[in-house]
């Protein structure tokens, strides 16, 4: 392997509570782009000091760029064509790999042509800020087919069919993911033979929704080979949520607010990863590259805490993440000071 595998987390820095990923000031102190990529720096300087080379910027980080109310926003992307330059080559000269997972308000397979037709304009402002940064084809904006609307089969062509109507930047920077409740691997592997979108395999969501009984490695396998043979594919990967969960309910009988004991949902995502589930994985993945966002709700501890963890009980896949042993004792101790600030 020419380049060890990477390992990433979405957005928002728990390590460091004082790192902001976006400008989230309301309109009327007038965000900016500027800010938030300022502060994005600053997020570089964390992730060169965990030794951390993939990270999911904000979806907000151009604050009301695209919201059709207030069209002093709208050339805020063009206006830091320069500083978008220039953070994008810092990226660059780091070896950062960075993406965007627009919302889940955005839907290209809505019945409804407005909502479709914003969804392409966000998805149109993210892709122009990946190429004014100059970077690679391997940053992407992760999206999910959509919503059912009473009619899977159809809710699914109409995303085929939107594809050839978005912009070429929005098509170059697409990805599709398999979600857990709607739309299967088997699904976006449809999509793909229709439109040639690059595809992205989520671990947990395959556990929770695989009607068709895809094989694990041979599903993944094919989703990575939707990707150029000249970039390396990505995934994602988190541990469902175990533990009991406590909700506040009115009692029908008596109309009282009560707290119940409920059981854990499975599309829930744990605050770390389960090691033993995640080396189980990557050995039956051997052979294969890909790099991994981890979408544990502890996000950058999460991930501080696996490298240890993989070093422990793996030393086969922590080598393929470029973790050796003469590292587990700083590893080890990067991991409880960071939990002991975070605590503190």
């Amino acid at each position: 392997m020419s380049n060890p595998l990477k390992l990433g987390f979405p957005v928002k820095v728990l390590g460091n509570p004082a790192l902001k990923s976006n400008d989230a000031r309301r309109s009327q102190s007038n965000p900016h782009l500027r800010v938030s990529l300022g502060y994005l720096s600053d997020i570089f300087d964390y992730l060169v000091k965990h030794q951390i080379s993939m990270y999911r910027m904000s979806s907000d980080l151009a604050p009301y760029a695209t919201h059709p109310d207030m069209p002093q926003f709208h050339s805020m992307v063009q206006d830091c064509a320069g500083d978008l330059a220039t953070i994008g080559n810092r990226a660059r000269e780091l070896g950062l790999r960075l993406s965007f997972h627009p919302s889940q308000f955005i839907v290209l397979n809505s019945p409804d042509p407005e909502l479709v037709r914003k969804s392409i304009w966000d998805l149109t402002s993210q892709a122009e800020m990946l190429d004014l940064m100059e970077l690679g084809p391997e940053a992407v904006m992760v999206v999910h087919v959509g919503g059912v609307y009473d009619d899977k089969i159809a809710a699914r062509q109409r995303w085929v069919e939107t594809w050839p109507t978005l912009p070429e930047p929005v098509r170059r920077r697409l990805v599709l993911e398999n979600d857990d409740l709607r739309f299967s691997c088997a699904d976006t592997l449809y999509v793909h033979e229709h439109t040639g979108v690059r595809l992205i395999f989520d671990h947990q969501h395959f556990w929770c929704l695989n009607p068709e009984g895809l094989d694990l490695r041979d599903a993944l396998s094919s989703m990575l080979a939707t990707w150029p043979s000249d970039v390396r594919p990505k995934i994602h990967f988190s541990s469902p949520r175990t533990e009991l969960r406590q909700l506040a309910r009115k009692n029908r009988k008596t109309g009282k607010a009560e707290t119940v004991n409920v059981a854990p949902v499975w599309t829930g995502h744990a605050d770390f990863v389960q090691p033993f589930e995640f080396i189980s994985f990557m050995r039956i993945a051997d052979g294969l590259e890909f790099d991994v966002m981890l979408e544990a709700k502890s996000k950058d501890l999460a991930l501080i805490k696996l490298r240890p963890d993989l070093l422990r009980y793996a030393p086969d896949v922590a080598a393929r993440f470029g973790l050796y042993p003469a590292q587990q004792k700083a590893l080890e101790g990067e991991q409880e000071s960071l939990m002991e600030s975070e605590s503190a």
